[in-house]
């Protein structure tokens, strides 16, 4: 591993990973040196053993950019542990590479994080880049969980993703922080654990921020920072490999950080919802992501043999926006919206 530059500890270090993402370096990297304030971050970019000539873009085109050099491709999760473990800072951003910025959006979350030292993680209001009025699906304006661990955003109920009005431009506290573009305390991200390897892709920001708010942290959205993710670009909605990584990471999210007193309780009634799913892929003979569905429960029941946490708080049904089932409030009460639930 070689950082190439010894720059001056900054208090925020805003970073980037990558791995043969030169042409999204190309376009979306300008825009974070651009509109990214040196008087408290620095931008670095941590490559996972690049070979597209990425490096040689780094050192050729921004060479205001540090460059974290890792052996080979360690992943998204445990590539960004090693990248926040390696560089010191107090807040570390866990910025996508398609991720355009604007002006002031790092300065605004900092400001935030300094004046409320109970605030753990925060993320910006995020939009769409290609439909830059609408929301993005990866965090919106903040995100939740209902009693059965859905997410769901401000901004965005399951695909359904709003037109930005103004409408989210107070500051809120959330469940969980996007992982597009989220702020952390070093300190906090390093004690709690980290991004889990283990979910390969796919809620482990959610989980995180569930195991900040554990700790006894607030998550909150922060909408006058604002961010622009061109986002889809890992896996389609409708790819069977999509559906067995929320499916199965949802389940272990679930098994991890509920408390042993409603934990089988709540995984019955997802097993059960999860079957209803099953079905519906199986009657319009979408077999592939039935599979997935099955696939991810048998590799669910191996796996949280892995983990032996047990928390004693139960944060969902713990406030409002925790105890909506948004399968209801959505297909039954046509609730499309977040300002529509009650």
């Amino acid at each position: 591993m070689e950082n190439t530059c010894d720059a001056a500890i900054k208090p925020v270090a805003v970073i980037i990973l990558n791995w043969q993402g030169r042409e999204l370096l190309r376009r979306f990297l300008p825009s974070v040196v651009e509109n990214t304030d040196t008087r408290i971050s620095r931008v670095v970019v941590a490559d996972n053993g690049s070979t597209d000539g990425s490096l040689e873009l780094l050192e050729e085109q921004f060479p205001s950019v540090e460059i974290l050099k890792f052996d080979r491709n360690y992943g998204f999760a445990e590539g960004y542990n090693r990248a926040v473990a390696a560089i010191e800072c107090s807040y570390a951003v866990l910025l996508n590479s398609d991720a355009a910025v604007t002006p002031g959006w790092d300065r605004a979350l900092f400001d935030y994080m300094e004046a409320h030292g109970d605030v753990g993680a925060c993320q910006p209001k995020l939009m769409s880049y290609d439909k830059p009025s609408t929301f993005e699906y990866a965090g919106a304006a903040g995100g939740y969980l209902d009693k059965n661990g859905y997410p769901y955003c401000r901004g965005r109920i399951f695909g359904l993703c709003e037109t930005d009005s103004g409408q989210y431009d107070s500051v809120a506290d959330i469940h969980w922080a996007t992982g597009a573009a989220l702020m952390v305390r070093r300190d906090v991200y390093i004690a709690c654990g980290g991004l889990d390897p283990k979910f390969f892709a796919h809620m482990e920001e959610i989980d995180l921020c569930w195991r900040i708010r554990l700790a006894g942290w607030r998550i909150v959205a922060v909408p006058s920072a604002i961010v622009y993710h061109l986002g889809g670009g890992s896996l389609p909605a409708v790819n069977p490999k999509k559906t067995y990584l929320n499916f199965r990471n949802n389940l272990l999210m679930l098994h991890k950080n509920l408390p042993d007193s409603v934990r089988g309780g709540i995984l019955l009634r997802r097993r059960l919802l999860d079957t209803i799913a099953w079905l519906k892929y199986v009657l319009t003979l979408d077999f592939a992501n039935a599979r997935a569905i099955f696939r991810a429960h048998r590799d669910f029941a191996s796996m949280r043999k892995d983990y032996t946490r047990h928390p004693t708080v139960n944060l969902l049904g713990k406030d409002r926006n925790s105890r909506r089932n948004i399968l209801i409030e959505y297909y039954l009460k046509r609730c499309c919206k977040y300002s529509q639930l009650r």
